[in-house]
């Protein structure tokens, strides 16, 4: 079945700006600037009163769910250049202590000692991923940036480079795991 047209709407907050140039997503704020470039999905993105219209004509069942996707990429985007996103991981291990050194430039990271392993593991971060120890919890990194894939994404990265391999994982739970999931500027209470 098709759909002659189907709409949602994405509303911009004041102090953020909004520009759309041939499906290329341009979000500015007081944390940053964020480009996206949407041109790969057939749809009409438009900016209407202070809101993002994105509409699709004559769209089948898969293409319909295009602009809930397309809606929450652009909704991340604003979320991201005011109030931030914030990973934090813990590293988890019974015998061998994990030992992390991030690079003086911050843009990647070395773990040593994972399992007693001798070999090094270093993780790129993704652009615009900034990456710290914790100084108020023991064994702990906080990964943080204004672009959720990126932060997400860096965030998998070390996850799955430390995977126990060869061995029982019901036995071995090893790792550095995701413990809490936030925003960089908190709310007030």
């Amino acid at each position: 079945m098709k759909y002659i047209s189907q709409e949602t709407d994405v509303a911009i907050p004041s102090d953020v700006t909004v520009s759309i140039k041939s499906r290329i997503v341009t979000v500015e704020g007081p944390r940053g600037k964020l480009v996206k470039n949407l041109a790969h999905i057939a749809m009409e993105l438009a900016i209407v009163d202070k809101v993002v219209r994105v509409k699709v004509w004559h769209g089948g069942r898969k293409h319909v769910a295009c602009i809930r996707t397309v809606a929450s990429h652009i909704s991340n985007m604003i979320k991201g250049v005011t109030i931030g996103f914030e990973y934090k991981m813990r590293f988890v291990y019974a015998h061998f202590p994990i030992n992390a050194n991030i690079a003086t430039t911050g843009d990647h990271i070395e773990i040593r000692n994972f399992l007693g392993d001798k070999n090094t593991r270093r993780i790129k971060m993704l652009p615009g991923v900034n990456i710290v120890l914790s100084d108020a919890q023991k064994d702990e990194l906080i990964l943080s940036g204004n672009d959720i894939n990126n932060v997400s994404q860096s965030a998998a990265a070390i996850r799955h480079a430390c995977t126990v391999k060869n061995k029982d994982i019901r036995k071995f739970l090893d790792g550095i795991f995701v413990s809490e999931k936030g925003n960089i500027v908190k709310p007030e209470l």
